[in-house]
């Protein structure tokens, strides 16, 4: 393999689109949180505009991390599900995505010394919980997809956190939370056949293909059910309302699709989930500029 190979599959292991976009979540969490006056959030040494930067570093570095980590442990089960990956494939040995991991985990937490003692703790608390699912709760049933749906979710109780006002966001992580335990559920499905091979005991293979549609699809309306909740409190304003509808509507069908085409099913779950994050944006500067 050429240095031009290690790279792009050194780049490809952080999945960078995803990691992207949970930095751009930390964002919006602390966009919520402080309301747009990054000049009247008080406690540590930074102004909360720096804080928000460090924050969505933060939480791009440690993604990218965790996604290199995630691939280091399922590079045996790769081989089954996804042959093209950088490590089966050879674009990358085991050992340098182990060690590419480790400096990705290290420059996060130079980023993270900036914050606030809360979104250090919670980003602490999210690395101990990242190393257990994978060394540990992957393959349980039901508990992987919730602490992985929490890491989701915490985003954005992370970018709060990173500007001293958690508990804005605290609405915003839990909607997130339900769409990507859904999410993750329906994924598990699709990777069925991997897993049985490799001796994992996922929901699917525990409860069946079609039960652990079910309660996807249960999670994902309960999500659907409470997106308007952020309105009722008046964190954001009728915009938001009209601008989430179309995120409902889209993962609501995706919900529906999962139990014909699961891949489908997750790649519009994923939309949905974004266009849910655009709808918070929308929703919030409706309400600073309204």
């Amino acid at each position: 393999m050429s240095l031009h190979d290690r790279v792009t599959g050194l780049v490809e292991l952080t999945r960078p689109v995803n990691a992207v976009v949970a930095g751009v979540l930390t964002f919006i969490g602390a966009f919520v949180a402080v309301g747009g006056e990054v000049t009247t959030v008080t406690g540590g040494v930074t102004s909360p505009a720096v804080r928000t930067v460090a924050a969505a570093l933060t939480t791009i570095l440690a993604a990218g991390a965790g996604n290199v980590i995630n691939d280091y442990f399922d590079r045996d089960i790769d081989r089954i599900n996804a042959p093209d990956r950088p490590i089966p494939r050879g674009a990358v040995s085991a050992r340098g995505a182990l060690v590419f991991s480790v400096v990705l985990f290290a420059l996060a937490a130079a980023f993270a010394l900036v914050l606030p003692a809360l979104a250090i703790g919670i980003a602490v608390f999210n690395l101990l919980a990242l190393v257990a699912y994978t060394e540990w709760f992957k393959g349980t049933p039901g508990l992987g997809n919730l602490l992985v749906a929490y890491l989701g979710g915490s985003t954005f109780l992370f970018g709060g956190a990173a500007v001293g006002n958690a508990a804005a966001a605290a609405t915003l992580c839990a909607l997130a939370a339900l769409s990507t335990v859904s999410r993750e559920v329906i994924k598990d499905v699709e990777d069925i056949a991997g897993d049985r091979e490799e001796g994992l005991r996922t929901l699917p293979i525990a409860v069946g293909e079609r039960r652990a549609l079910v309660l996807a699809s249960c999670a994902l309306v309960v999500a659907v059910l409470a997106s308007p909740v952020p309105y009722l409190r008046e964190t954001f304003g009728i915009a938001y309302l009209v601008a989430v509808i179309p995120a409902d509507v889209l993962m609501l069908y995706a919900a529906y699709e999962g139990f014909t085409d699961p891949t489908a099913s997750q790649n519009h779950l994923k939309y949905g989930m974004f266009l849910a994050a655009a709808a918070f944006i929308v929703g919030r500067v409706a309400v600073l500029t309204g």
